[in-house]
């Protein structure tokens, strides 16, 4: 009998319900960027032609009877939403760790999210407390792997990754070293993607280029702007004595009098430093004096 029961348990835990559409909550970890009006358009009218064909997954909310939070078919959801039909859907009781694993399992199967949407999925679930191997789970990724996701996820702004767009042509390696440069406290990247005026009818992959690009001559004409340090100045004396070496910098001008070639006179300075640098300087004043 046991069996039985358990058998039944198994078809309906399994079966579709139609469910209505407002009593369906979107809150929770994302795990895509944001679609746009179109994509939910464009897959509303699929639905309204050829029906919901694969069910979106829900949870019931305990304190809320007869309400359900979304578990993983938010587009779906949007969609239905607008064409006001209720939704195809499974429901599972499931804890949030649970249905942590069930959405990014089956992003990672049916809809191969890009490097950076699984890089902001980990960070927003590694912000909302979840255990590092609930993440790994719910990525299908290693522990390397998600060191350098969330390292990205933390280094590029939001607002830019947002600007850019899921990216599904560009890999990790161009991500993380956009990563790095925006660590550079001689440029700002929200303010360079700013000032670019992105399209938003350019593909996802070429407003990554712009700013990539963007930022790679930020940097180059900084790196030109900075000053050159000037090479050190050696003074000897005309029987070869080593007096001194003059270094400058963009902040300073140095004077290194050596101990080891000429003592007598580093201590002689030493102790008429102050009469000699006040002579040299009403000397250079009066040079400046218009005859």
């Amino acid at each position: 009998m046991s069996g039985v029961k358990s058998t039944l348990k198994d078809v309906a835990s399994n079966a579709v319900r139609e469910i209505p559409v407002d009593v369906i909550e979107e809150n929770g970890p994302k795990d895509r960027l944001s679609f746009t009006d179109t994509d939910v358009v464009t897959l509303a009218e699929s639905i309204k032609v050829h029906g919901q064909q694969v069910p979106i997954m829900v949870r019931p909310i305990a304190d809320k009877p007869g309400h359900y939070k979304i578990v993983y078919g938010r587009r779906r959801l949007r969609a239905l939403r607008s064409l006001g039909i209720p939704a195809k859907a499974l429901v599972r009781t499931l804890s949030d760790e649970e249905a942590i694993l069930a959405q990014g399992q089956e992003n990672t199967q049916r809809l191969d999210p890009s490097f950076i949407e699984k890089a902001l999925f980990a960070a927003e679930l590694a912000t909302s407390g979840y255990e590092q191997a609930i993440i790994l789970d719910a990525l299908a990724v290693d522990k390397p792997m998600l060191s350098r996701m969330t390292k990205v996820a933390r280094s590029i702004p939001k607002s830019v990754i947002e600007q850019i767009g899921s990216a599904h042509g560009i890999g990790r390696r161009r991500w993380e070293e956009l990563a790095d440069q925006s660590r550079s406290d001689s440029v700002d990247l929200e303010q360079i993607a700013a000032s670019l005026g992105l399209d938003l009818a350019m593909t996802s992959d070429d407003r990554f280029g712009l700013i990539s690009a963007a930022i790679t001559q930020a940097l180059k004409s900084k790196a030109t702007d900075r000053p050159i340090a000037s090479p050190t100045l050696s003074i000897k004396h005309p029987d070869g004595t080593a007096l001194a070496e003059v270094k400058e910098t963009a902040r300073a001008l140095t004077f290194k009098l050596s101990k080891s070639d000429a003592p007598e006179f580093a201590q002689w300075m030493r102790n008429n430093a102050e009469t000699e640098l006040t002579r040299l300087y009403e000397a250079w004043q009066s040079e400046q004096t218009p005859d």
